[in-house]
């Protein structure tokens, strides 16, 4: 298949787009750190559960702009500006969401502990959860830290990959 220069307009485009979704969440939850870092621990706990589905529903942006960015870094010609830019941001969105995995997600699992959730839900939020613990044995503010910054951490990283993905485009 020859690829011509309107598929990789297209490519970039989504992963563009992709790359949005799958920053806006992290930035939101990284601008809303100053605010809920006052909460006491009974208010902290109530809204906690608020972000399911909503949040988790875009959840699915980061893996796909992962995918779409490192098609588009194939169909690149080595070397090149552009080459570089879209390595960066393939690198960004995967630490991006190595980030989710191993920082976030584990305290996810201990934020939607008891919650009612579809099919669907108890999957995602199930995996990797055989050394899930009690709220009981966690210190809450260890497991608030850890959640707020890594929303911190990840907006940085989803920054960098969006940011690299523009300049892609003024270079």
């Amino acid at each position: 298949m020859v690829f011509t220069e309107d598929m990789l307009d297209f490519l970039y485009i989504l992963s563009l787009i992709l790359a949005v979704c799958a920053l806006v969440p992290a930035l939101a939850h990284a601008l809303e750190l100053p605010g809920k870092l006052r909460l006491a621990k009974d208010a902290y706990f109530a809204v906690q559960p608020i972000y399911y589905p909503g949040f988790t529903i875009v959840g699915v942006a980061e893996p796909l702009a992962a995918v779409c960015t490192a098609a588009l870094l194939g169909l690149l010609p080595p070397g090149g500006v552009e080459f570089w830019l879209t390595l960066v941001a393939l690198v960004g969105l995967a630490c991006m969401h190595a980030v989710y995995w191993l920082v976030t997600h584990p305290v996810n699992q201990f934020w939607v502990r008891g919650e009612q959730m579809g099919r669907v839900g108890s999957g995602f939020f199930g995996l990797g959860s055989a050394g899930r613990r009690r709220r009981a044995q966690v210190d809450w503010t260890a497991a608030r830290d850890r959640w707020e910054y890594s929303h911190v951490a990840r907006a940085a990283l989803g920054s960098v990959s969006f940011l690299a993905l523009v300049l892609l485009r003024v270079s």
